[in-house]
């Protein structure tokens, strides 16, 4: 079997980020498989099925979803965990909660966002407190709206975002979490026996 790490995504601008992003991170023996949903309600009513049906024994398995307007990411967090554990892959998989939304990724290295995006002036913003600790804004996407004059467009830029967003920025915790994730199950991946 293939070492495969597949990630169950809420959304296609989720999957547009990692389709440019996992290219920098993953080592290239792992092939990443992408498979968005349409938001997070057909994320949580299909996932335990598609897991729990996934062909390859060996695949490691990560589940992201925004929090949004859920008051604490780790009931959602919770409620994810214990489907994995119903479609009997909890032991190769993780979930990761974007703290509020994706955008908060992109607001925490506005350096990225001026480069990817063509704009100028955005990077001297981070350090207002706002964007020292992104993952505590309300709309992170409004707000990424606002600070580009409505430049921003969600899987286009995300897409562009992915080759440059700074792999070790840690202003956003749910991204250092994220890019944590993919690294400890790279590492499951590769210590697997070579004919697997």
């Amino acid at each position: 079997m293939r070492r495969e790490l597949v990630f169950l995504l809420e959304e296609p601008s989720a999957q547009a980020l990692l389709e440019t992003l996992l290219p920098r991170l993953l080592d290239s023996s792992i092939k990443p498989r992408l498979i968005p949903f349409e938001g997070k309600q057909d994320l949580e009513k299909r996932m335990v099925a598609k897991l729990r049906g996934y062909v390859n024994p060996e695949a490691r398995f990560i589940i992201m979803r925004d929090q949004d307007s859920a008051p604490d990411c780790r009931v959602v967090k919770a409620r994810l965990t214990t489907k994995c554990a119903e479609a009997g892959r909890a032991s190769v998989s993780l979930v990761r909660i974007a703290c509020r939304a994706l955008e908060t990724f992109y607001l925490a290295d506005l350096a990225a966002v001026e480069r990817a995006l063509g704009l100028r002036g955005l990077h001297s913003q981070q350090a207002n407190a706002k964007f020292r600790a992104p993952d505590y804004l309300e709309s992170p996407d409004h707000e990424l709206s606002k600070i580009t004059n409505q430049a921003y467009q969600k899987v286009r830029d995300s897409r562009l975002l992915g080759t440059c967003l700074a792999i070790a920025n840690t202003r956003s915790e749910s991204f250092r979490n994220l890019v944590g994730a993919i690294r400890r199950l790279e590492a499951e991946l590769l210590a697997l026996p070579s004919g697997t």
